[in-house]
């Protein structure tokens, strides 16, 4: 069995409905989905030739208590909101300058 993006992305979207499914603890499928890429990658790292995914990462992220917001922490080192609220402050700029 070897693995592509496409099996993995159609993965994640039947581990995210299952989640979607769920009243507390809404990202556990999620969670366990990169916890068993983790492990199986270690025992059989073939499965993931020419993949370049780190499920670690991506499990920390999606453990977050906001997900969204740690990828937003770790690209532009501020959380969704702040980003949201420097984006309309600089397109209200744009719009006031033109």
């Amino acid at each position: 069995m070897f693995y592509s993006k496409e099996t993995l992305f159609a993965e994640f979207k039947q581990a995210e409905s299952n989640d979607n499914k769920l009243k507390k603890d809404k990202y556990k499928n999620r969670i366990q989905f990169f916890k068993d890429h983790i492990e199986l990658r270690k025992t059989n790292p073939e499965y993931y030739d020419g993949l370049d995914i780190n499920f670690t990462n991506l499990l920390e992220a999606w453990s977050a208590p906001n997900p969204r917001d740690h990828f937003y922490l770790k690209v532009f080192g501020k959380t969704y909101a702040e980003k949201m609220q420097e984006s309309e402050l600089e397109k209200s700029e744009k719009v006031s300058i033109n």
